[in-house]
């Protein structure tokens, strides 16, 4: 069994998507679908940079929804491989959800503009932060994340893969917990070049918000399921999209059990679609022997 798995923030790069576009007529078609549906030019920031407006978290989220979608469309055109799942980490669910049928890919664009300014907005620049945790898991890290609020923010905000837990919150707490971490036997405790505290409690108010603009949202039956971020287990029923997308920014992402999930199930190749290997990386550490190709230039795609 096959599932389409699709890249979160993080993965941008200036020139991501420019030879696909170059190469094949259905990836320009939809970065001119992305411009017409934003009102100004993402191919350009895709392709060109620069680097700093392409970080900017309300462009890095259209920009990299666009570059994934252009790469399933050639994937699709090419070899009509059709999955029996697909996932994404974080923003990377929207891809997977136009993907799966779910969600227009002229409104999941528009909608991840504007989620990316509700996070933003969410918490002041400066005040939040994010950091990757290498080591030290479970209780272990709960227990830290508690000792170290003293009244804050700081959680669990990304469940990555065997080992690797990223953490969000207040600054200050984040900086408390990456020391305390360390003293409990953590190898390694990295703060992320992040805009704002992601997938934790801070964000609830931009959830609030982005409950309002799928409101005027239509959501379509689905093809297959996709393994949501929230549960760790597939959804097919359109009914519950917006519940679980609206959860989704305050909650952690539980990727190393969606992809347990996934094999548990019966896949055993996992395509990467998008900017970026990061996925294929943490795929590699969560299942031992697992098929992984990774579909974001003209050689990925020859050799898948």
């Amino acid at each position: 069994m096959v599932a389409f798995v699709f890249p979160g923030q993080g993965a941008q790069y200036p020139g991501m998507g420019k030879e696909l576009a170059d190469n094949f007529p259905v990836a320009r078609q939809v970065f001119e679908e992305a411009n017409d549906a934003l009102g100004f030019d993402i191919a350009s920031l895709c392709f060109n940079g620069p680097e700093e407006a392409l970080k900017l978290t309300t462009n890095t989220q259209p920009a990299i929804l666009t570059v994934s979608v252009a790469a399933l469309k050639v994937l699709q055109a090419e070899t009509g491989l059709v999955p029996d799942y697909s996932a994404g980490h974080s923003l990377g669910e929207y891809s997977a959800l136009v993907c799966a049928g779910a969600l227009v890919f002229a409104d999941a664009v528009r909608i991840v503009r504007q989620r990316g300014s509700f996070m933003q907005e969410a918490v002041p620049v400066g005040l939040g932060a994010m950091a990757a945790i290498m080591g030290l898991e479970g209780e272990a890290l709960q227990e830290v994340c508690r000792q170290a609020a003293q009244g804050e923010v700081v959680a669990p905000a990304n469940f990555n893969s065997p080992g690797q837990v990223v953490i969000a919150g207040h600054a200050t707490a984040v900086e408390r917990a990456m020391e305390l971490a360390k003293g409990q036997g953590a190898k390694r405790a990295l703060p992320l070049p992040v805009s704002a505290p992601f997938h934790c409690s801070l964000m609830v108010p931009a959830g609030e918000r982005l409950a309002k603009i799928l409101s005027d949202i239509n959501v379509h039956p689905m093809t297959f399921p996709v393994v949501t971020n929230v549960e760790a287990s597939p959804n097919g029923e359109a009914s519950r999209v917006k519940d679980l997308l609206v959860a989704q920014v305050s909650a952690p992402v539980r990727w190393d059990e969606s992809v347990l999930k996934m094999s548990g199930l019966g896949v055993d190749r996992y395509i990467e679609i998008g900017p970026g290997k990061v996925l294929s990386g943490l795929i590699k550490r969560i299942v031992k022997g697992a098929s992984v190709a990774n579909i974001e230039d003209l050689s990925g795609l020859e050799g898948l």
